[in-house]
């Protein structure tokens, strides 16, 4: 039997991202995940396996009650939104699944010298680790998630607080004057340990 599902297409600050929003829950609530190829989604969520299947494809993130697509240059919204609305609406329509499970978190790198002796960066917890992610729990992520993207937090050390963007978020234009307006401001107000706040990718 259908479910009746209504998704509707949102644009986001990251021109290359859209935003499909459902009106039921996708994920767990505070879960998310994001798949940047098509091997990475395998064992995963055979929704975003199907999605790679289109050529114009080349990231999916998926959060609560929303898909984030990222989409290749060649190609403007106008020619795919449709497309790719009807396919979401139908695969949760019917029942289908969207993730079987959650990918393991990518490894956190620990101090080690690798075989060219480059060091890897490291990533000791602070005293301000989790008044850290309080505030951005409070003030960003729903920020952040309106957006399509989504933040985690990576370490703190000499005054750097260090942020994963991802989502709508990773690679937008714009996502550098909102790590340095709007969030570097707000942790500094309530941290005034903080001096600065960088992005990393995924």
């Amino acid at each position: 039997m259908k479910v009746p599902v209504t998704i509707y297409a949102e644009m986001t600050p990251n021109p290359s991202t859209m935003k499909f929003v459902a009106n039921k829950y996708l994920l767990i609530s505070g879960e998310s995940v994001e798949f940047n190829s098509l091997s990475e989604t395998k064992g995963f969520s055979p929704l975003a396996e199907q999605l790679f299947q289109f050529p114009f494809i080349k990231g999916v993130f998926m959060a609560s009650n929303f898909i984030t697509i990222t989409k290749t240059d060649n190609l403007g919204w106008d020619f795919i939104t449709m497309e790719i609305r009807e396919f979401i609406k139908e695969w949760i329509s019917d029942g289908k699944d969207i993730l079987i499970q959650m990918p393991e978190p990518k490894p956190v790198a620990t101090e080690s010298i690798n075989e060219d002796n480059s060091e890897q960066k490291t990533y000791e917890p602070s005293e301000y680790d989790e008044a850290i992610v309080s505030l951005l729990d409070e003030y960003v992520r729903p920020a952040v998630e309106n957006d399509g993207g989504a933040i985690d937090f990576r370490s703190f050390k000499d005054g750097v607080v260090t942020v994963i963007l991802r989502g709508a978020c990773s690679g937008c234009p714009s996502s550098t004057a909102t790590l340095k307006g709007g969030i570097e401001n707000l942790l500094k107000q309530h941290l005034p340990e903080v001096t600065e706040v960088v992005a990393e990718n995924a």
